[in-house]
């Protein structure tokens, strides 16, 4: 769904194609983020190049259907190569002439080398997979439902609020929620593939959700900009997303999130700037620093 292959005749353009399987309003953004990489994946050539960071700024509404990725090698050293990757959609009337519009990629991949292993971070003590509510409970308002983005996924609730719930009541700027694709994504090593990691980091507004609690202020939160850190290699299949807001002010808001394995190992991080949409009600003013 996310493959990127050669545009004919070569070169440095990739093509790629999504439908509406991975929308929430429009293609997650972390989803046109993976389709990115494995452009640059398929340029570098190189299964010994893992990605170690990503930044994603969105400068225009990607839509679903065929896409256009144009690939920069920035740097291709010995120990690590930095690439930069425009995304954007193909069919529409003079796209071809608005070069900046669509997603800028700028990517770094190292090699293995001989260094320090420090552990600087625990995960929070949460209930595991096993134990936490299934996400989907047939309420008709539940989002787990209604956007086909999270059909992909298999949800477990370790500390996240239900807003579609009657009960619903505002919390800190913060959830917790184990993620699980329910076709797994693999490397060619058997490993949880990097590239699958985006679209489960961008999922950040649920703790601005939590924070502002019940009323009937209602919004939507594209993203701005989405930066990835990948820290480590798994194995494992669920994936502890742990999503803090740090503020929200003036129509925007910064998220942060960790990603933890069952295990207990700390895969990735990452930090998002939102644009917040504000589509009913008035946008309260909400201390949770102290919930």
């Amino acid at each position: 769904m996310t493959a990127a292959g050669p545009a004919p005749g070569g070169g440095t353009r990739y093509h790629a194609a999504l439908d509406t399987r991975w929308d929430y309003l429009l293609p997650s953004g972390g989803v046109l983020m993976t389709v990115a990489l494995r452009a640059a994946v398929a340029e570098l050539a190189d299964g010994d190049l893992r990605l170690v960071s990503a930044t994603t700024m969105f400068c225009a509404p990607i839509y679903p259907g065929p896409l256009a990725a144009d690939v920069v090698v920035l740097r291709r050293g010995r120990a690590a190569a930095q690439v930069r990757i425009a995304l954007r959609n193909t069919y529409q009337p003079g796209y071809e002439s608005k070069a900046s519009e669509g997603l800028e990629v700028v990517a770094t991949f190292c090699r293995e080398r001989s260094g320090p292993d420090v552990v600087g971070a625990r995960p929070p003590r949460v209930p595991g997979p096993t134990e936490a509510a299934d996400a989907r409970d047939g309420h008709p308002g539940n989002p787990y439902a209604r956007y086909p983005f999270y059909r992909h996924l298999d949800v477990r609730l370790a500390d996240a609020a239900r807003p579609w719930q009657p009960d619903f009541a505002a919390g800190p700027a913060a959830d917790a929620r184990w993620l699980r694709y329910r076709v797994p994504q693999r490397d060619a090593a058997g490993r949880l593939d990097p590239l699958a990691l985006p679209p489960l980091a961008d999922t950040m507004p649920g703790a601005l959700v939590r924070a502002i609690g019940p009323g009937d202020y209602r919004f939507y939160a594209p993203s701005l900009d989405l930066t990835l850190h990948v820290l480590a290699d798994t194995e494992r299949e669920w994936l502890l997303a742990c999503a803090r807001v740090r503020r929200a002010r003036a129509g925007w808001a910064t998220g942060e999130i960790e990603l933890w394995d069952d295990a207990g190992q700390l895969v990735a991080m990452g930090t998002q700037a939102m644009f917040i949409q504000g589509v009913a009600g008035q946008p309260p003013t909400v201390d949770a620093a102290g919930s």
